[in-house]
C-alpha cells in the first residue's frame, strides 16, 4: 500500500489558490482537484484553464476528479493543462474509451464510484486503471458528513485489488479528517482525500499533518 494525502482546492481560497497551495505544499502528495458541470451533480467549479494556472505554481501531480456528463470532450484540454490523471464516473457507462484517450494523452486513469454504487460496477475495469475512487460522500459539495458505510467498498477493493496483485491505489474523498483518517486508511486506502478540513483550518499544513499522523501513526 501506498500512502498519500492529497488536499482538495475544492476548499481552498481561491482568490489566493496559489499561496493556499504552497500552505500545504510540505504535507501533500498529491492535489485534488474536483471538476464540476453543473449537471452531473448540481455545483459548478473549474475546468482546464485553472488546472493550467496550477500547473505553472506547482509540480505537484494534479489529481483531476472530473464530475460532468461528457468528460470525453475535456480530456485533450486537461492533458494540455497539465493533468497528471482524470478520474471518470462509472455511473456513466462503458468507461473503455475515456481510458483509452487518457493513456493516449500520457495521463493516468482513474475510476470513481459514488456511494450508492456497488463495488460490482467497478469491477469489470479494476486491470484497467491506475486509481480507483471510492466517494465517501455524495459528490458535488464540499464539506459533507462522512458515510462509513463506503468502507465496506473500500475493504472489497482492497482485498480483489491485492487478490489479482493489481497495481491500483484506492482514493477516498469526502468527509476525511482527523476523525475518519484512520478507519479509512484502515479499510485499505491509499491516498485519502481531505478539503474543508485542511483548507478550513486555521494552520492548514499543522492540519494536514494531523491528519496523516491519524491515518498512519507508525509513518513517523
Amino acid at each position: 500500500m501506498t500512502r498519500k494525502l492529497a488536499p482538495s482546492i475544492l476548499s481552498a481560497d481561491f482568490a489566493r489558490l496559489a499561496e493556499d497551495v504552497e500552505r500545504v505544499r510540505d504535507e501533500a502528495d498529491l492535489l485534488h482537484v474536483d471538476v464540476m458541470d453543473g449537471h452531473f451533480v448540481p455545483n459548478l467549479t473549474i475546468g482546464p484553464p485553472v488546472v493550467a494556472s496550477l500547473r505553472k505554481d506547482t509540480d505537484l501531480y494534479l489529481d483531476c476528479h472530473l464530475m460532468i456528463d461528457n468528460p470525453g470532450v475535456l480530456l485533450d484540454d486537461f492533458a494540455e493543462a497539465g493533468a497528471d490523471s482524470c478520474t471518470v464516473h462509472v455511473e456513466l457507462g462503458d468507461p473503455r474509451p475515456l481510458f483509452d484517450r487518457m493513456r493516449s494523452l500520457g495521463m493516468r486513469v482513474g475510476l470513481v464510484l459514488n456511494p450508492e454504487t456497488a463495488f460490482d460496477a467497478v469491477v469489470p475495469y479494476l486491470d484497467e486503471i491506475d486509481i480507483l475512487l471510492v466517494m465517501s460522500v455524495h459528490p458535488g459539495w464540499g464539506g459533507q458528513a462522512f458515510i462509513p458505510e463506503v468502507l465496506d467498498k473500500v475493504r472489497a477493493a482492497r482485498r480483489e485489488i491485492d487478490a489479482r496483485n493489481l497495481a491500483v491505489e484506492v482514493e477516498i474523498d469526502g468527509g476525511i479528517s482527523v476523525h475518519t483518517a484512520r478507519e479509512a486508511a484502515d479499510a485499505g486506502a491509499d491516498i485519502l482525500v481531505a478539503g474543508s478540513a485542511i483548507f478550513h483550518a486555521d494552520d492548514p499544513r499543522a492540519s494536514a499533518r494531523e491528519i496523516r499522523r491519524a491515518a498512519w501513526p507508525d509513518a513517523g
